[in-house]
This record gives structure tokens, sequence and C-alpha cells, in this order.
């Protein structure tokens, strides 16, 4: 493999890893209604465990309430057991055509363990970027060792592979930060 190789194949995985940490935030509760904090739910639709997204529209006509739509009227029941079993900690209002949701403000302290769940999030974005630096790196080794690359090339691959790691580390800090001061700000 070449340097050039080696690094794009880190970088994409370290791209990977950020989606992964960026998927997580944006289902964390803020306190302010969206959408993402239903869509990762699975609602037991016919005996298999079906995404929320698919089943029902969901709409936020207020920063307090989340009214989910479902496509079939049947499943209402269903997406209203899916929520009560889920660790959202909302109560679903179910009308008999959707099912409508308030988000309670939240508390101090509920924002300050918030907090630590995102910072605690990062942290395991970023040893996921580590360990793909971690093999990047190897793959450099077995190259020069292979006779694929020189000492020189090797070193400055590894030099690149750091200075990418730092790029993926900064952009998994500013989304951290970001999103812990829209927590603690409201």
């Amino acid at each position: 493999m070449s340097t050039d190789e080696i690094l794009f194949d880190a970088e994409e995985r370290m791209e990977k890893a950020l989606d992964v940490f960026k998927n997580e935030l944006r289902g964390l509760r803020t306190g302010r209604a969206t959408p993402a904090l239903v869509d990762n739910l699975r609602v037991e639709y016919y005996g298999s465990p079906t995404p929320l997204k698919t089943l029902a529209q969901i709409n936020c006509p207020d920063p307090q309430s989340v009214v989910i739509r479902p496509f079939d009227a049947s499943c209402l029941k269903d997406i209203e057991k899916a929520i009560r079993s889920s660790d959202l900690g909302m109560s679903p209002n179910n009308d008999g055509k959707m099912i409508r949701l308030t988000v309670p403000s939240m508390s101090g302290d509920q924002r300050k363990k918030m907090v630590a769940v995102i910072k605690k999030s990062c942290e395991d974005a970023k040893v996921a970027c580590r360990n793909i630096r971690r093999d990047g790196n190897k793959h450099f080794d077995q190259a020069e060792k292979g006779k694929e690359m020189t000492e020189d090339e090797r070193d400055g691959g590894k030099e690149r592979m750091q200075e990418l790691l730092k790029i993926f580390e900064a952009k998994t800090d500013e989304m951290a930060d970001k999103k812990s001061k829209e927590i603690m700000e409201q």
C-alpha cells in the first residue's frame, strides 16, 4: 500500500467514527423537541423491529412537543409501547390518530449529566480515531518492512497520520462543545 492509500483509508474510517458520534449527539435530549429524539426508536411491527421514521411522519409543531402520525393507524399501540419502553423518559399521549410527546424542560442536574454523557461519547469517538491511527501506523511499518517504502516515507506517512488524527479530534471536540453549550444555555 502506498502512503496515500493508507491515509485515504484512515481518513474514511475516521469520517465514519465522526458520523457515529454526530448521530449520537443528534439523538440526545436537550430540552428542546426535535424529530431526531425518536429517529432511532425501533417499533415491534408485525414481528420485526422497524425504525419509527419508516412507520410514521414525525413533526415538531413547537419547541416542547413532538407529533408522530403513523402511516398505518393500526400500529399506534405498537409505537406507544416502544416509546414507553425506551429510555426517552416521556409519556406518549395517544388520541387515536397520532401520538403527542411533550418534552419536559431539563433541570440543572440533568443538564450536567447530559454534558457528562457527551464528554464520554466524545472520548469514545477520539479513541476510535486513535485506534484507526494505530492501524494505519502498522500498515506503514509493514510496508517499510516489505520494502514497499523507505524509512523516510514511513516516517513522513506517520507524521501525516498524526496530523489527520489532530484534525478529527478537533472536529470531535468542536461538536461536543457546541452541543454542551446548547444544553447548558436553555
